[in-house]
């Protein structure tokens, strides 16, 4: 084989494995991320509702989210009284995916129920602060808008 035939067959078989790894590439999705919002603030309600519908539409929805709620902030997810933006909102983002948790203290101490709430909540039994540790120790990328 001459030297020159010798240079395109290694330019062809570099081209054919460039090819391949792009191909990859555009067929490999992004790992899942997941996300751990925290929300204390009543003003931030909606904020933060339309910071996890961005997250959402943002990945195309390749994210798991989780909201923890306690303090003020409580208050504005109960069902009696909520806006319908607010409801209409969290309601679709649950839909999504959102799983949303309530903090048991903050429930005790504003009187407040799981059947008070939208539909959706789990109680953070050992605290909404617990929680947030519980899940950044699993692997949970911790945001506080």
């Amino acid at each position: 084989m001459r030297r020159r035939d010798m240079f395109r067959a290694i330019l062809a078989g570099a081209g054919t494995l460039i090819g391949l790894r792009t191909a990859q590439a555009a067929t490999t999705r992004p790992p899942r991320l997941k996300v751990a919002y925290h929300l204390s603030d009543l003003d931030k309600v909606n904020f933060v509702l339309g910071n996890i519908k961005n997250h959402y539409e943002g990945t195309g929805g390749n994210v798991d989210i989780a909201l923890v709620v306690h303090g003020p902030a409580l208050a504005g997810f109960k069902s009696k009284g909520v806006s319908a933006a607010i409801s209409g909102r969290f309601t679709g983002l649950v839909q999504q995916g959102l799983d949303p948790h309530a903090c048991a203290n903050t429930m005790h101490g504003m009187d407040i129920s799981l059947a008070d709430l939208l539909d959706g909540f789990h109680a953070a039994d050992s605290g909404g602060v617990v929680k947030l540790a519980e899940l950044q120790s699993r692997g949970y990328a911790y945001l506080r808008p």
